[in-house]
């Protein structure tokens, strides 16, 4: 019988446990050394975000209701995929909406949600975001995709305009229209269209614009520009000015129609407790600010880190990224941007705005498969 020698057997189970370290380091080395040559050779290019404007703690509304979920009801549940908008037609007691199959549709609104009824209206074609009724019971869609639309009584679909000073529009977002007939919108990026939206607020250089469009001479203004990612817009009661809201700063900024300030743009409300996606006046001397989701840790560290920012980047162009939106909800204020009432839940989020009819709080989302409706009168807030 042969035995093998003792240092025979130590330098093999040496050269193995060596082996097996090289192998291990080179197993972490390796993609760390990829991730670092992916993250010198990719030309996105993020920028340091005002960080200043949204620095201080967020504000409060005096009265809450942190649990609107609770009591609340769900209208068209898988017919209606993201809603993202409502415009309410009180003559016809209906709610229209666009979708992200690109239909605009129709909600009879009736005291109970199992009587009311959803049909498809017309299909632009593209993805229907902010929908406003007009002044000639047509209506004025903003579409991410084609640009600003007028959708008449019969469904007939017509482009309005889809570019300004020869810029294209890349992601036109929210409308609104004056007693006077103009039509007041946003782009919120000439430069990502939706399918990749979120790369403008990655890159955080702000390509967003307020326009108008006069419908008596066909004429496109710029304004306000060099906005971050401009979303909803809304007009005051007595037509002097409007709101339009800045998702990735938190803010809301009102731009003077009207007056001594008339083309100016001047602070609204700043520090939301979230994101705000639309605004709608509700008729009753307040705005109805839609806020999609709150600021949660990691979003916040991106918004001050741009190398943080550029990871993301790199990384959603190869992996899904998680989705870390909650706390979602309607935060109203009065006409001079004061807190009033916020209506939230922490089990809910990408909330894109809300509307009053009656005593019933409505909200659409572009994430979930329904309308969301509260009765105000049981489920105040407080």
């Amino acid at each position: 019988m042969s035995s093998e020698n003792p240092s025979s057997q130590t330098e093999t189970r040496t050269h193995k446990s060596g082996s097996s370290l090289n192998f291990l380091i080179w197993a972490l080395l390796a993609p760390i050394t990829a991730a670092i040559i992916l993250y010198h050779l990719d030309p996105f290019d993020p920028v340091p975000l005002p960080v200043h404007e949204f620095d201080s703690t967020p504000v409060s509304a005096p009265k809450k209701n942190p649990n609107m979920l609770r009591g609340s009801e769900r209208i068209g549940s898988g017919l209606l995929v993201g809603p993202e908008d409502l415009a309410y037609d009180p003559k016809s007691q209906t709610i229209f909406t666009g979708c992200e199959d690109g239909w605009i549709k129709r909600v009879r609104v009736t005291e109970s949600v199992d009587d009311m009824v959803v049909e498809n209206f017309v299909n632009t074609g593209g993805r229907p975001l902010g929908v406003v009724l007009g002044l000639n019971n047509d209506i004025l869609v903003a579409d991410a995709y084609k640009g600003l639309l007028l959708v008449s009584e019969e469904g007939e679909v017509k482009v309005l305009t889809d570019e300004a000073e020869g810029l294209q529009f890349k992601l036109a977002d929210g409308v609104d229209v004056a007693q006077d007939g103009m039509i007041y919108f946003t782009d919120a990026t000439y430069k990502y269209n939706l399918s990749i939206h979120r790369f403008d607020i990655l890159e955080g250089r702000p390509h967003g614009r307020v326009l108008s469009y006069d419908p008596s001479t066909k004429e496109t203004k710029v304004l306000v520009r060099d906005l971050y990612f401009a979303n909803g817009v809304a007009l005051a009661p007595d037509q002097t000015f409007l709101v339009f809201c800045e998702t990735t700063l938190k803010r809301c900024r009102k731009y003077n129609l009207q007056g001594p300030k008339k083309g100016t743009t001047e602070k609204f409300i700043n520090n939301l407790p979230g994101v705000p996606d639309n605004i709608r006046y509700d008729g009753e001397n307040h705005f109805l600010i839609g806020i999609f989701s709150e600021i949660s840790f990691l979003w916040d560290l991106a918004l001050r880190s741009p190398s943080f920012r550029k990871a993301i980047a790199i990384a959603a162009k190869y992996i899904p990224i998680p989705r870390t939106e909650k706390t979602g909800g309607v935060f109203v204020v009065d006409l001079d941007g004061n807190p009033v009432a916020h209506y939230y839940d922490p089990g809910w989020s990408a909330v894109t705005g809300g509307i009053k009819i009656g005593n019933y709080l409505y909200c659409g989302s572009t994430r979930h498969p329904h309308i969301t409706r509260l009765d105000l009168s049981k489920y105040q807030a407080l």
